[in-house]
């Protein structure tokens, strides 16, 4: 969407080489007034400091918003549910901050009366149809402003270029310098472009700022218990904390231990394969615990089902959809079978992996009664297997000849 006769546009910005040239390239094509938007995701960033950079490049506001709670519990949260993960590696964790970005977005532009959006993401990528799916649904009468399909900085020689043209300081220790480019939030670090573009070799030393590498790992395990209330995580080792604190406290413990690294190509929205390197230390943690989790209190064929709504799912989160009804759909589903995950997983981190110690829960299916060798008839008549295995056999025996 081309937008023409623009007063004021919101952008989401990041204070990096790309967003700091748009802002003053919005000036400059559309002689607007640009409003800057900063959401913290728990990116750890100097926000004040983006603010201060912001307004030196002209733009005639800045919001910051601390959105790193309603990012845990309004977006993280329901997906983790689902146990997304898009093509067995990837657990979405740049994916899902795109539409809470745009969604405040939107909300400031009907506050300031703005009539335009706009965002960095590039023409090749998923985010352009992440943030631009969300404004349209959010607003449709919005206009959207996508620079990286106008104009003709393609290389970062020219956004570099640019940027020292109109006195727009880099700061050359950081993104500028980087042969990659790097989203980071509370849940996920993620790299790809330039030199990681070759899936033939390795990343190179020095890309990865999160996860520890595994030779340089504790030698000795570590263990935590983490709290859940359906389906959610609620506190650990038995203290109670916020979406946001287990996430801080997560991420640090496994990232220690070398837990969380992932590399894999996957296939983006627009149809093409792109190499994704990904760090996500405590949101791997909380897949297993979950899942240990749910395998104690959920039904087999409930289970069953999830396991199959769960690629779809985690599909849709990728694609952009998230404000889309049949990613509702799902999440009602989902969120109906996690009535009763609540209880106690312990893992234990080493090496690299994650695995599960324990797990109890108040409202568990498991029968040890049951399932034990040890108990008699009256837990469990052991004649009953033979009608429902002579039941199945029905179909296979031949059928009879017919005078």
């Amino acid at each position: 969407m081309v937008a023409d006769n623009v007063r004021k546009v919101v952008l989401a910005y990041s204070g990096g080489l790309d967003t700091s040239v748009i802002l003053a390239w919005l000036r400059d094509q559309y002689e607007c007034e640009v409003v800057a938007f900063i959401a913290d995701l728990g990116q750890g960033d100097e926000l004040e400091r983006a603010r201060d950079k912001a307004l030196s490049i002209g733009a005639s506001e800045v919001f910051i918003e601390d959105l790193r709670e309603e990012f845990v519990q309004d977006y993280v949260f329901p997906m983790m549910r689902a146990n997304a993960v898009y093509e067995d590696g990837y657990l979405l964790g740049s994916a899902i901050g795109r539409p809470l970005i745009a969604a405040k977005q939107i909300e400031i532009a009907k506050k300031i009366g703005a009539d335009a959006v706009a965002h960095g993401a590039t023409g090749k990528g998923n985010d352009q149809v992440r943030f631009e799916l969300a404004y349209q649904t959010l607003n449709p009468d919005i206009k959207i402003i996508t620079p990286w399909r106008e104009w003709d900085l393609n290389t970062r020689s020219q956004l570099l270029a640019y940027a020292e043209k109109h006195g727009i300081h880099i700061d050359k220790t950081g993104a500028a310098d980087r042969p990659y480019s790097v989203d980071v939030n509370l849940m996920n670090t993620t790299y790809e472009g330039e030199v990681l573009e070759d899936p033939g070799s390795a990343p190179p030393q020095g890309v990865f700022s999160r996860v520890r590498d595994l030779v340089d790992a504790p030698d000795e395990p570590e263990n935590i218990t983490v709290s859940f209330s359906a389906g959610d995580p609620v506190g650990l080792d038995g203290v109670a904390l916020t979406g946001s604190e287990i996430f801080a406290r997560l991420n640090e413990l496994a990232s220690k231990h070398a837990v969380g690294r992932v590399d894999m190509v996957e296939n983006r929205i627009i149809g093409i394969k792109t190499r994704g390197v990904y760090e996500t230390p405590g949101g791997t943690a909380l897949l297993v615990a979950r899942r240990a989790l749910e395998a104690l209190t959920i039904d087999g064929e409930v289970a069953l089902l999830k396991e199959e709504l769960m690629p779809r799912y985690a599909r849709l989160v990728y694609r952009g959809l998230w404000f889309a009804p049949e990613r509702q759909m799902l999440q009602a589903a989902i969120d109906h079978s996690q009535q009763n995950v609540t209880g106690e997983v312990e893992v234990s981190f080493y090496k690299g992996n994650v695995s599960v110690v324990r797990r109890t829960s108040p409202v568990s299916k498991y029968s040890r009664n049951r399932v034990s060798f040890e108990q008699g008839a009256a837990a469990f008549d052991r004649s009953h297997p033979e009608g429902y295995i002579r039941m199945n056999a029905l179909r296979f025996a031949k059928p009879e000849a017919t005078a």
